[in-house]
């Protein structure tokens, strides 16, 4: 079988996206870990299919790099939009985008040739109910709780953005060995769903550095859903402020996230590396 795709990336968080009007594939799941393989397919963090929706402009149907469906993928998002804009023609402003936590909208960057190259995502209320997220630990919140990692203690807070993330700030998260820590945080027995990890270094109230171990595909070069993670995490610690606009450095780049009691707002790129054929 013979699939056409568009390659594209937020802050070098890369996804393979396919037109699913076009194609029916019956196992996206193994397809996903296939055209993901950065030696033997295209090379990914992953899969996201940009299908039909019923309630939206669009719908996003994302699937990490080793196969498992999740829920949210904030720079996967914002390329949709800019995949229904620029490439289904959908050209309006602010798009909506269906997803497995609920409806997003998009208000739309728009170069002066008229082709998308960004967007503000209005996220939704970020979740910090303890059972929502989910994360088995007692109280209303999660916010700088201890928890044992092997031999060792570590300090979270939990947050979801309908996907579950664990956020910890440290002193020098560049010569952290994510390899090795990452992998503990997502199989612990209280995220019975796994989890994201961000670790997280304040440079200065209101600007973050960030690295991210995701369940299902390891250290990526960004994550959104992480990224607002983060800064409602640093809001709740006292690192930032609510209202207003944080910036986090990524990998692969920089996002703005302003985080409310009502919203979480993601501004970030949107970017299309190349087009291509590949043969499964």
């Amino acid at each position: 079988m013979k699939y056409v795709f568009t390659k594209m990336q937020g802050c070098g968080n890369d996804y393979v996206y396919i037109d699913a009007r076009k194609y029916s594939i019956d196992d996206p799941s193994a397809l996903a870990v296939k055209i993901s393989d950065r030696h033997f397919g295209i090379g990914s963090d992953g899969l996201i299919l940009v299908a039909p929706s019923e309630v939206a402009d669009g719908r996003m149907i994302m699937f990490n790099s080793d196969g498992s469906e999740s829920e949210m993928c904030g720079n996967g998002i914002r390329c949709v939009g800019k995949f229904v804009h620029d490439i289904w023609g959908v050209k309006k402003d602010t798009l909506t985008i269906e997803t497995r936590c609920g409806v997003k909208t998009l208000k739309m960057q728009i170069a002066p040739d008229g082709s998308a190259y960004g967007a503000c995502v209005d996220m939704g209320q970020a979740i910090l109910d303890p059972q929502k997220i989910p994360v088995d630990l007692p109280g209303d919140q999660i916010v700088d709780r201890e928890i044992k990692i092997g031999n060792e203690t570590a300090r979270i807070t939990c947050v979801s953005m309908g996907n579950p993330h664990t956020v910890l700030f440290v002193h020098d998260v560049a010569h952290l060995n994510l390899e090795a820590v990452g992998p503990k945080f997502e199989h612990h027995a209280i995220f019975p769903q796994r989890v994201n990890t961000e670790f997280v270094e304040v440079i200065k109230p209101g600007l973050l550095r960030m690295r991210v171990w995701e369940r299902g595909a390891g250290e990526t070069w960004a994550c959104g859903t992480g990224t607002c993670a983060t800064v409602v995490a640093a809001c709740l610690n006292g690192y930032a402020n609510k209202g207003e606009d944080v910036r986090v450095i990524l990998n692969g780049g920089e996002l703005v996230i302003n985080y409310t009691d009502e919203h979480v707002l993601m501004t970030g790129p949107a970017v299309i590396s190349y087009t291509g054929e590949i043969e499964i």
